[in-house]
């Protein structure tokens, strides 16, 4: 197999461990999304239909990103993975049963649903790294930007699902039951990690067993800077995330307040754009390609113009129609970073790189998510997806930027060799991490002393 091809969906899925993750992690996903779609509406009732409040509570569940994310790369490094999944997973159903019971027996408030998404978020800052770095104990290094697009399909199928079955559900029976239902779901992720044997690309020795030593953050910090292939996708993903990716914001305030429609209206225009972000997950795990910065630029330029687009529809149908392309661009857009940082992460420092990717991918939240929704306030819905659209394109087209910024920190790392850093790899970008462990000798950046411990 050459080095620029990757495994076929079929060969990805004769792993029965993979496949017992990916059908836990569907059914968990539907309910979350579920419930997802439910707390935006339960804020909207409790509120009288504020977008800022939404904003908010989307804020405090995606603040302990922010908060304690790369604490939870550190774990991931340091600990077995599937033994901290069986923790966080057991954690977060946990959160959904005890909002279910306090919304079906009439105790739940506002204060309350801002606790519980706080308490939530923080199993999830945890939880993240380490469910994305356990894909590659599961794969073989050529399936991984498979899973990885299989993975992001039973997601956005789960989005697809979820908001779909939540509407109708929440208008039938309220969103009380929609709580507990997530939290129900959870039981077939815990049987599937319980039961799960991994034999996937890592060496046997980083199988559930982290390497022994120190894990620190900051070696994370110093791999990324020095490695093009990731520190473009997280530059990139950091403007993305932070503007872009605030759908589960406008949304809901698109529906209620610029279309005046209800739950069910909400759940199909949400259920649009993880139909189109499904198809962009299936595209991307067919294709024999493996993802490239170059094509991470492209297809965030294009979603940028698609979500502004999106702010400037007419009506309900055209605007519903414009999601399906948009989720598609999305979906795209994060898949292909995301699976350059998988493939381009030194394998015991992969804990603690995905944890920086996922700090700026959902922390960046607490920021976009109150400001989606003060814009929406002071100036329409409509004009949060415009904001969004504009930035998103713009950070893809500022990242030539990069290249000579680069050269002329290299030139300052080469002239003081005696600092400890090195001077640059493939004379692209330096090392601006100020020292720490010893340096990277050679263009491989899956050997060598880089992976931090001591």
């Amino acid at each position: 197999m050459s080095a620029g091809s990757r495994l076929p969906v079929r060969a990805v899925l004769t792993g029965r461990g993979f496949r017992r993750y990916l059908l836990g992690q569907l059914t968990s996903n539907i309910g979350t999304w579920m419930q997802r779609a439910a707390q935006d509406l339960l804020v909207l009732d409790l509120t009288g239909g504020s977008g800022s409040a939404v904003g908010t509570v989307t804020a405090l569940q995606f603040l302990p990103q922010t908060l304690f994310g790369l604490t939870g790369g550190v774990l991931a490094d340091r600990y077995p993975r599937r033994r901290l999944l069986l923790l966080t997973q057991s954690a977060m159903g946990a959160q959904s049963l005890l909002l279910g019971v306090l919304t079906v027996t009439g105790q739940g408030n506002l204060w309350s649903v801002h606790a519980l998404a706080f308490a939530l978020g923080t199993a999830t800052a945890v939880d993240g790294p380490a469910r994305n770095a356990y894909i590659c104990e599961l794969v073989a290094r050529e399936g991984v930007a498979t899973a990885v697009s299989l993975n992001s399909a039973q997601f956005n199928v789960a989005r697809c699902l979820g908001p779909a079955l939540a509407g109708p559900t929440v208008a039938a029976v309220g969103t009380g039951p929609v709580f507990l239902v997530n939290a129900a779901s959870y039981l077939a992720v815990l049987y599937g990690l319980i039961t799960i044997r991994t034999d996937g690309a890592d060496p046997p020795g980083e199988r559930g067993r982290p390497r022994p030593g120190r894990t620190r953050p900051r070696d994370a910090f110093r791999h990324i800077a020095t490695t093009p292939e990731l520190l473009v996708p997280v530059v990139l993903i950091a403007f993305v995330g932070t503007f872009g990716l605030n759908f589960q914001v406008t949304l809901s305030l698109v529906a209620i307040t610029a279309f005046h429609t209800g739950a069910a209206a909400f759940g199909w225009l949400s259920a649009a754009y993880a139909l189109g972000s499904l198809a962009g997950a299936l595209h991307g795990a067919s294709r024999g390609r493996r993802p490239t910065v170059r094509r991470l630029a492209v297809t965030t330029v294009v979603f940028g113009a698609l979500e502004a687009a999106l702010g400037l529809m007419p009506g309900y149908g055209t605007f519903a129609a414009l999601l399906i392309p948009t989720g598609f661009a999305a979906v795209t857009v994060t898949t292909t970073a995301n699976a350059l940082t998988q493939l381009h992460a030194d394998p015991h420092l992969r804990g603690r790189v995905l944890s920086v990717y996922l700090l700026v991918l959902l922390g960046g939240t607490p920021v976009g998510a109150p400001l989606a929704g003060m814009v929406a306030d002071a100036f329409g819905a409509r004009s949060t997806l415009l904001l969004g659209g504009v930035v998103s394109a713009c950070s893809a087209l500022a990242l030539p930027v990069l290249r000579p910024l680069s050269a002329a920190a290299a030139v300052v790392s080469t002239a003081r060799p005696a600092s400890g850093g090195s001077s640059s790899v493939n004379g692209f970008i330096p090392d601006l991490s100020g020292g720490g462990p010893e340096t990277r000798p050679g263009p491989d950046r899956r050997s060598g002393p880089a992976d931090g411990h001591e």
